[in-house]
């Protein structure tokens, strides 16, 4: 493995491109290094990072929390870039660079905005294949997809027709965000769906699953726009491929009874914290079906009164 040469007089920001070389070494995708150095610049208008590390002191990362919140920052945003330097100051630890570390600014919980039934069933019409483009009835696909497994977009760009085991009624995924292999169920709906999708797609095994109308890989950016278009033909507003995952887990715990363990496995999450976060209830959850579980709502169903007291005391 390359050895990485350290200098103690180095400052805070050649040390950090010691640690991003570090990070791409030991393997993380290309996306979270770039996330990481867009972060780090983030961070630099609240920190002086051309000072020498060694002289960095923590009165300097409180006064860094400080700019942030006075500049207006989210909670959620100084929670992100507390989270970069906290990993980066356990290698500088690790590494014998210095011993300061930050604490993780606490985040605030935010509900998932998730597609109301009303949005799905808009969206998961089926479009007339003699009449619509490919372009087109492949986004009602996705869109059926992402339904029936809530997988990332990444993942989506990634299957392969040889993924696809329509028979065992499974699909594999390649590409996942912790470089783990998944196989995950198809619904028998899904299977259908993909049964005819493939005779209108054809294609080769190692051809990818869902193309373009020429038969090559969707970019990242092209399946976000597709998928935006297709939404916005449909009369909803929310564009957003992401929300297929919050509506994935919402819908699953709540209206299909699944359990958080399962839907751990589901969404590739390598931790259940992981999980929790994308199973925030909305107040209309906690309200359906209530009087089956509320305690007052089932005296009252065996006939018991209550008896309330109205005299003043």
């Amino acid at each position: 493995m390359a050895k990485i040469k350290l200098n103690l007089t180095e400052s805070v920001e050649e040390t950090f491109a010691k640690f991003m070389l570090s990070r791409k070494i030991k393997g993380l995708a290309e996306k979270t290094l770039v996330s990481y150095q867009s972060q780090f610049q983030a961070i630099a208008k609240h920190l002086d990072i051309k000072q020498d590390i060694s002289l960095l002191q923590k009165a300097d990362l409180d006064d860094m929390i400080v700019s942030m919140r006075d500049s207006g920052l989210a909670a959620n945003s100084i929670n992100s870039y507390t989270r970069v330097l906290k990993s980066f100051f356990s290698w500088c630890n690790e590494e014998g660079i210095t011993r300061l570390n930050v604490r993780l600014y606490k985040s605030e919980e935010t509900v998932k905005e998730t597609y109301s039934d009303t949005e799905l069933e808009k969206l998961l019409k089926k479009p007339d294949i003699r009449k619509t483009t490919f372009a087109e009835y492949r986004d009602w696909v996705i869109i059926n997809f992402l339904l029936n497994c809530g997988c990332r977009a990444a993942t989506v760009r990634a299957i392969l027709i040889r993924d696809v085991d329509l028979d065992s009624g499974t699909v594999f995924y390649r590409h996942t965000k912790n470089r783990k292999v998944q196989v995950i169920p198809l619904c028998t709906p899904m299977i259908a769906i993909l049964r005819e999708y493939l005779r209108y797609r054809e294609g080769g095994e190692s051809d990818y699953l869902f193309c373009t109308e020429t038969g090559s890989q969707m970019t990242e950016n092209g399946l976000r726009q597709s998928i935006a278009r297709y939404n916005t033909r449909r009369g909803v507003q929310k564009t957003s491929i992401h929300l297929f995952r919050h509506t994935f887990a919402r819908k699953y715990l709540i209206d299909c009874g699944g359990d958080a363990f399962t839907l751990q496995k589901l969404l590739g999450h390598s931790t259940l914290a992981m999980t929790k976060h994308y199973c925030a209830i909305f107040d209309a959850d906690l309200t359906k079906n209530y009087d089956n579980f509320s305690p007052l709502a089932q005296m009252k169903s065996n006939n018991q009164r209550i008896k309330i007291d109205t005299r003043r005391k």
